[in-house]
């Protein structure tokens, strides 16, 4: 094969005046509609690169498009006479009968037939409307007291109560009131407390618990809240009124009644006195929980079957609440009674020792009784009057002056009368002045340790907080120093330099001298 020359690529790439004419299509080819224009754009030969225009076509039977189209009416539009179904000028269709360019043929059954079906229309809208509110007023007519429920005190509860379910944590399930838990935990910790108390074969009181209870939970337990554990688990402890229970308290007295509390167990046959161990507080608070959840879950299903229309939801298959049922809103647990001590008459008089004691006494002892009975009845008799008391004088003291007494009543009765009407300002004053003689009495050894001359307030003020024994914030001690260097301005003495105030103290005065004269002044302002 012959290898191709330069001369004949530059030949076909620009074309001159030697270059072979282009060529021409065969005879059997069918021919195409752009084929003229195809003709007219072969370059010949010294022609520009410039595309040459192609030529005009010539002139059709059809006319050119104009540059906008022009919006065509229909013929009866332009007659005036709308189509069936647009609008005339009017505010009715033109297909109307109520239009007033439509035809006048319309007879009187077309039009009661019009006003028959805008009557029933109109009957069948205020039905759907009727309808819809009845169905509105139904899914509300939930009882109130059912969904919010009056508190156990008429007070309305906090935000954390109220809305207690919808901030646990996970996703929602069969959750607890606040109320509930809360006695769930009581629970738990009073059943701690009784079984290690029972362990040690010690006697369960109830003050014992209570006390335990209050100290682990920080809540306040009171005989209501066990009788609401009983209410919720009947079986777990058995109640009694006991007496003659060693106790260390002054309050409670050896021969007074005492609630015992001693938990049930299952004890097994030989075996000896059962343990409250780690699995039974487990198993016990696993029952108390679930008695809470089905006290919870009756709420639930009469909320349920309050609504409109009722619904029925098998409890095995129960996961979470009702999305409209307040939760936090159950009612109280209403607290079970517990045993009371027994009433026990007292004897006041000898009638009623002798009523009692007849029978069971010799006839000699029932004789003196009776008129020691009757002795102490004849004065509170209607008709006897009552002896006249013998007025006693008042107690006076050998060697003591009667006018002595009497000034001392005097200054004693005035000195209440002081404490009485004294206003809050006096009374704080007055209880800085008792305390200035501790105060003289620090202030001089911080002088004296100090070995200044003068010293500033706040330095002053800073050690004898630390020194004084009674707790005081460096403000309160300023007050105190002002005070003192206003009562005894040659002992003590401040000056004002610049920004800062120096306390003066004169070291060689007799510091008790100092002591004595605050201390007269004391009884000078408290007499006051």
């Amino acid at each position: 094969m012959a290898q191709p020359r330069l001369t004949d690529f530059f030949a076909r790439r620009r074309p001159g005046p030697h270059a072979s004419r282009p060529r021409t299509k065969a005879a059997w080819r069918t021919p195409s509609p752009t084929e003229p224009a195809l003709r007219a754009r072969v370059r010949t030969p010294g022609s520009s690169r410039k595309r040459p225009r192609p030529p005009a076509e010539p002139a059709r039977d059809r006319p050119a498009p104009p540059a906008r189209r022009r919006l065509r009416l229909p013929a009866d539009a332009v007659r005036g006479k709308p189509r069936r179904g647009e609008w005339c000028g009017c505010d009715w269709p033109a297909d109307s009968i109520l239009c007033p360019q439509a035809s006048s043929k319309v007879t009187l059954s077309e039009l009661k037939s019009c006003l028959q079906r805008a009557r029933e229309l109109g009957a069948r809208a205020q039905k759907l409307r009727a309808g819809a509110q009845r169905k509105d007023a139904g899914e509300s007519s939930v009882p109130k007291d059912q969904g919010h429920p009056a508190g156990a005190c008429g007070e309305k509860a906090p935000a954390y109560q109220r809305f207690h379910a919808l901030a646990q944590p996970g996703p929602p399930g069969l959750v607890l009131p606040y109320k509930y838990q809360v006695l769930a935990e009581m629970f738990r910790s009073m059943d701690t407390i009784v079984g290690m108390l029972y362990n040690r074969s010690e006697t369960v009181t109830f003050a014992k618990v209570k006390q335990g209870v209050q100290d682990m939970m920080r809540k306040r337990f009171e005989e209501r809240n066990v009788g609401q554990i009983r209410t919720v688990y009947p079986a777990c402890y058995r109640f009694r009124q006991e007496r003659n229970i060693p106790t260390f308290k002054d309050g409670i007295k050896r021969s007074d009644y005492q609630l015992t509390i001693e938990p049930v167990l299952d004890q097994e046959a030989g075996s000896a006195a059962p343990q409250l161990t780690a699995s039974h507080l487990l198993q016990r608070r696993q029952v108390f929980s679930q008695n809470l959840v089905e006290r919870v879950r009756e709420h639930h299903r009469a909320f349920l079957a309050s609504l409109n229309p009722p619904m029925v939801v098998p409890e095995e298959r129960l996961t979470r609440w009702h999305p409209r049922f307040n939760v936090d809103e159950v009612p109280d647990i209403e607290p079970a009674e517990l045993p009371r001590p027994p009433a026990t008459e007292k004897v006041a008089t000898a009638q009623e020792v002798l009523a009692r004691a007849r029978g069971l006494m010799s006839p000699r002892m029932e004789k003196a009784l009776s008129d020691l009975a009757l002795r102490t009845t004849k004065p509170s008799s209607p008709g006897a009057p009552s002896p006249a008391l013998p007025v006693t004088p008042p107690a006076t003291l050998k060697g003591v002056s009667q006018d002595l007494l009497e000034r001392i009543r005097c200054k004693e009765a005035q000195k209440q009368l002081a404490q009485m009407t004294r206003n809050p300002e006096q009374e704080q004053r007055l209880q800085r002045l008792q305390r200035l003689p501790e105060l003289a009495r620090v202030l001089r050894s911080i002088f004296v340790s100090e070995r200044k001359p003068a010293l500033t307030m706040e330095v002053a003020c800073s050690r004898m907080v630390g020194s004084y024994p009674a707790a005081m914030n460096p403000g309160e001690m300023e007050k105190h120093i002002r005070l003192l260097s206003e009562l005894l301005p040659d002992w003590l003495s401040l000056h004002h330099i610049r920004t800062d105030t120096y306390i003066k103290l004169d070291k060689a005065a007799d510091l008790a001298g100092v002591i004595m004269r605050l201390a007269h002044l004391a009884l000078a302002e408290a007499a006051l």
